[in-house]
């Protein structure tokens, strides 16, 4: 007879069965990291380190002959950390999981197995329609690197990127204006007695804000500009001390232009970075002032801007030098491969550690962003929109 004063019904009180979690079986990877070949490509994804955290986990990594030679890493570090050296392209592109900083060529996919798992950077605006077809053809699953993002919803490769490309501008303009390269012989220092650099910098994002750390650490005068008061007001806090912010004002960046010394571009667009100088604002700058634009790669942000490669960085328009390299980071090899290095790493092992790829993406939001293709089927929608394809929605496809 039950208990009247007892909170539990007869049923409640029997033994319960127990419910436990299934746990998930851990997956052993196996990634193959080709050499780059992209014109003036030096990083590596994974650097001797980051190779050494992934075979202790039990994963194999091959990797082509002097992969990370560009980098300053030599085929020993990599061979002292567990990896596996190949001369054999088509063997490292045979592998079921393949690592790269820039997109594979048209080429190199014809080497690619079917089903394989491909990790680089996308870069949509270089890309043509047929090599979305040679990643249906080929059924490949594929992660863009600068769509994955983080538990706060940024974009970490992006980011890690910008920094490096912010800083490495203001140290690029700073050997420009040296007397060796001919410049206007300023120096980016706070010298006593002396009026500091003017530094000028377009567009308050992740560039913009490395970009003025960098120039106020080296004691220059600077001043951003930007039509979106937000990033302005955060880069402000970022930094941690006022300085000049405006928007973007013709009579007040004019103003700004004609006293400046150096020049940042740093500014996105949708499809295309707008024009904010024009040549006639360029051409009453001062005569050996330096521009260095970032947003080149996507069209530039100048109006006298034309691309310009590492081997000949610079060119003269109107008296002012201008610097329009797209692979800024690249310049940076060593730097830039430890930063990108440090984001694939967690990735990697989560996704072994959740058993491979589906299931990582299953249970990763963010890495779930970064997915643009699945098993062949595309599932981004800016993909389809910029090529006219058909796409499928990846939390159909992904339950």
């Amino acid at each position: 007879m039950s208990n009247p004063t007892s909170p539990f019904t007869k049923e409640q009180l029997l033994p319960q069965e127990e419910m436990l979690e299934v746990a998930r079986k851990k997956g052993k990877l196996f990634i193959g990291i080709p050499k780059e070949t992209s014109y003036q490509e030096k990083r590596v994804c994974l650097t001797p380190d980051a190779v050494a955290a992934l075979t202790a986990h039990g994963h194999r990594v091959l990797i082509e002959t002097n992969a990370g030679i560009g980098a300053s890493f030599t085929d020993q570090e990599y061979s002292e950390a567990g990896a596996e050296i190949t001369n054999d392209t088509t063997k490292v592109f045979g592998c079921p999981i393949i690592l790269k900083v820039e997109p594979p060529s048209i080429e190199e996919l014809a080497h690619i197995n079917p089903q394989t798992v491909l990790i680089s950077a996308l870069q949509l605006k270089t890309q043509s329609k047929n090599y979305f077809q040679e990643l249906a053809k080929k059924r490949i699953t594929a992660l863009g690197f600068e769509f994955i993002r983080d538990a706060d919803g940024a974009y970490p490769a992006v980011r890690a990127l910008s920094e490096i490309a912010g800083t490495a501008a203001v140290l690029i303009a700073s050997e420009l204006m040296s007397s060796a390269t001919h410049g206007s012989g300023l120096m980016m220092g706070n010298i006593s007695g002396v009026p500091p650099v003017e530094v000028v910098i377009i567009g308050a994002g992740t560039v913009g804000e490395f970009a003025a750390r960098s120039a106020i650490g080296l004691g220059a005068n600077v001043k951003v500009f930007d039509n979106s008061i937000t990033k302005l007001r955060c880069l402000q806090t970022n930094v941690g001390r006022p300085l000049y912010t405006s928007t973007i004002q013709p009579k007040n960046l004019l103003k700004a232009l004609r006293r400046s010394d150096v020049v940042i571009g740093a500014v996105r667009g949708k499809n295309r970075s707008p024009i904010i100088v024009s040549e006639t604002m360029v051409e009453r700058m001062k005569t050996d002032s330096v521009i260095i634009d970032v947003s080149i790669d996507m069209g530039g942000c100048f109006e006298t801007s034309e691309v310009t490669s590492h081997d000949h960085p610079t060119f003269e328009k109107h008296g002012v030098v201008h610097y329009c390299v797209p692979n800024i980071p690249s310049r940076y090899a060593k730097t830039s491969s430890l930063s990108i290095s440090n984001i694939f790493t967690p990735y990697l092992l989560q996704i072994g550690d959740e058993g491979g790829i589906e299931n990582a993406v299953r249970f990763d939001r963010g890495l779930k962003s970064g997915l643009y293709f699945y098993h062949g089927i595309l599932t981004s929608k800016s993909i389809a929109d910029w090529f006219d394809l058909s796409y499928r929605d990846i939390n159909l496809l992904i339950l």
